[in-house]
């Protein structure tokens, strides 16, 4: 038998999925009934240099994260054209090497494939073809270079106090040190043939171990004394000689990763062998395949591997028992407050879903934008003010509805946090971290949502100000005739930001001879586009009827993101071959650009709130000569009228 089918015939399965309040009745149960929480002697442990501490500076991203395209599914890579018209009863062929390749959650796509199909979906016939019961589409079960972080994105601003998903996303980045003092002592050990430790100089196919990071910070903040036993290749003779070391010398053990059903997911055999697997599979969302057992009379836990679910995870099983054993006074408040969702959040009947949240207050409600969903998103974690629990027989939660919110921050800060929503631009970064420099309690938060997005949400009083750059085909002018259609009943103020350039984002050196707008109707030619509301799909699609060129004509057309970086960063991963963006985004990534137009992007200001003391200092730093210079530093930019208000409206 070869190694592929041994690892086949090896796979492991969920034992279980219950129900959280049925998981954890047995977990905790198990482990007060055997005593195997205990308080070990206090000491102080400095583990790195930045928990707790305030940044002087901002901290931008020095690397993209996922640093390069990748299987999100452990399965085949294929062509997506390749797989039109399969289904169970008319399953196709494939031949490995030529249009298939065998990957595991994590892996490098290989050259000229741009999809995977779940193992679930594949039939082996022999060593050399597969029989696949699914289609795919384009980058179905990929995750793409920059999904998560973009390179010179924002990670934290300055005179910020870091938290643990900080600590993760600086790590992920690339930047991350961290100091803490824990009581009991927790084995963090991490496993992945793709894991490298911090410092490592990324190349494809190496993920930087930022969960050992994102644990470290969660376990100290618990009261815990973490230490990292790893990372690990995925192999089971080595981790499983590592957890046992570990159970001799640790209180707590904590396996990252492998938690799973695949080939080389090794964490509930591990803890059978050692001692006995009390839980294997919860529903819940994210964190599904979470292991929960006792080895050596001491707590071992499987988390998964994406680092929102370990997150997750780890405060429902790990923090109850690190804050029993240091004590009360170690005990973390839980805070809920009610809020009002802004978006409609479909969710999977059958599993509790923990959806993290932005807050604001506006007016007299407090309003919660969802963040990204992702499993492996860390940046839903440093954005994130708090978490809300959509119940396992629930389809979700309807736009408009309230909600309790699971605070981790105060609710200070909830009143003192600027909500804009609407258009993405790069000087909203600038805005947010300098902000802290005048302001140090303000915090600034924008969700790049479109423009039209923006406007809907100074409709329903859910946001501050909205950032938008919508062109009016018929007159030129930017905004004013959408205020009027759509805010003619709200006292307000357009303020302009910046111009700045939109133009076709291209790869460095621009292989494909990309000149103007009609060369993205070649068939050699790929495109992304931004999403449906937002000025930069508007401004398109406004010059494609000028020059009289049907969408349906652009290979790539209906692909969306939802930042110019994001398109950016999609061009650079290769994956497309030109985007509509702005300047700044290009010279961030270090890409070409060819100059469409010129245009306005203001901020579209209720006067309720322009005169408020929440705002007062945002418009002092807009007015202020020095941020215009770092705004113009970015390049792209025409910042002679930052500040200016272009037109009042008066109902």
């Amino acid at each position: 038998m070869n190694n592929r089918n041994s690892k086949l015939n090896n796979r492991n399965y969920y034992l279980s999925d219950i129900a959280l309040p049925e998981a954890e009745d047995i977990f905790f149960g198990e482990c007060y009934i055997l005593d195997v929480i205990k308080s070990p002697l206090s000491e102080s442990l400095t583990l790195t240099e930045s928990l707790g501490r305030v940044t002087a500076d901002p901290v931008w991203a020095s690397t993209s994260s996922p640093a390069y395209d990748s299987s999100a599914m452990d399965g085949v890579a294929v062509r997506s054209e390749d797989t039109i018209g399969a289904s169970e009863t008319n399953p196709l062929k494939l031949i490995i090497g030529s249009n298939a390749v065998w990957v595991d959650t994590g892996d490098p796509m290989p050259d000229n494939f741009n999809a995977v199909v779940m193992i679930e979906n594949v039939i082996e016939e022999n060593e050399t073809s597969i029989l696949i019961t699914d289609p795919v589409a384009p980058l179905q079960h990929v995750r793409p270079l920059g999904e998560d972080i973009v390179a010179t994105e924002l990670i934290l601003p300055e005179r910020h106090t870091i938290t643990p998903p900080d600590m993760a996303a600086c790590a992920a980045a690339g930047l991350s040190q961290i100091s803490v003092i824990g009581k009991p002592k927790v084995a963090i050990i991490t496993t992945g043939d793709e894991l490298v430790p911090l410092g490592t100089n990324v190349k494809s196919g190496d993920i930087i171990d930022s969960n050992s990071v994102l644990l470290k910070g969660l376990i100290a903040q618990w009261g815990g004394e973490p230490s990292t036993l790893g990372p690990i290749d995925d192999d089971y003779t080595k981790i499983i000689n590592c957890v046992k070391s570990a159970l001799d010398r640790f209180d707590i053990i904590i396996i990252n990763a492998g938690s799973s059903a695949g080939r080389d997911d090794h964490t509930a055999r591990v803890i059978a062998e050692l001692g006995r697997v009390l839980v294997h599979g919860v529903a819940i969302r994210p964190g599904h395949p979470v292991v929960l057992g006792i080895a050596g009379n001491k707590p071992i836990v499987g988390l998964p591997g994406y680092p929102v679910s370990t997150a997750l995870t780890a405060e429902i099983f790990i923090k109850p028992l690190i804050t029993t054993s240091a004590g009360n006074g170690h005990q973390l408040i839980e805070n809920q407050i009610p809020a009002i969702i802004t978006r409609k959040v479909n969710s999977q009947m059958g599993e509790d879903e923990f959806l993290r949240v932005k807050l604001g207050k506006v007016g007299n409600k407090t309003v919660a934008t969802p963040l990204q969903r992702g499993a492996g998103v860390i940046m839903s974690l440093v954005r994130s003010d708090g978490f809300v629990k959509i119940p396992r027989f629930s389809e979700g939660l309807d736009y408009g509805s309230q909600i309790m919110v699971n605070l981790n921050k105060t609710q200070q800060s909830i009143e003192d946090t600027i909500v804009c929503i609407g258009s993405h631009d790069m000087a909203l970064d600038l805005i947010s971290s300098r902000l802290k420099r005048i302001a140090p309690h303000i915090t600034f938060a924008s969700s790049h949502v479109g423009s039209l997005a923006g406007i809907r949400a100074i409709q329903n009083s859910e946001a501050h100000m909205a950032g938008s750059h919508l062109l009016d085909p018929d007159t030129g002018i930017y905004n004013m005739s959408y205020i009027e259609r759509y805010l003619d009943h709200v006292p307000m103020k357009l303020v302009r930001l910046v111009g700045r350039i939109q133009g076709l984002i291209i790869p460095k050196g621009n292989p494909k001879n990309v000149t103007t707008l009609t060369d993205l109707v070649r068939p050699d030619v790929n495109f992304v586009n931004r999403q449906r509301g937002s000025g930069t799909r508007v401004l398109l699609d406004s010059q494609l009827k000028e020059l009289n060129i049907p969408n349906e004509n652009i290979n790539g057309y209906h692909r969306e993101e939802f930042s110019h970086l994001s398109v950016a960063a999609t061009v650079q991963g290769g994956n497309a071959d030109a985007g509509l963006g702005i300047m700044s985004a290009a010279k961030a990534l270090d890409l070409d650009f060819i100059p469409v137009m010129d245009e306005h992007y203001d901020l579209i200001i209720p006067d309720e709130y322009y005169q408020s003391t929440l705002l007062q200092p945002m418009i002092s730093l807009i007015n202020s000569p020095d941020f215009r210079e770092s705004v113009d530093a970015l390049g792209g930019y025409d910042t002679q009228d930052m500040g200016k208000i272009i037109a009042e409206f008066n109902y």
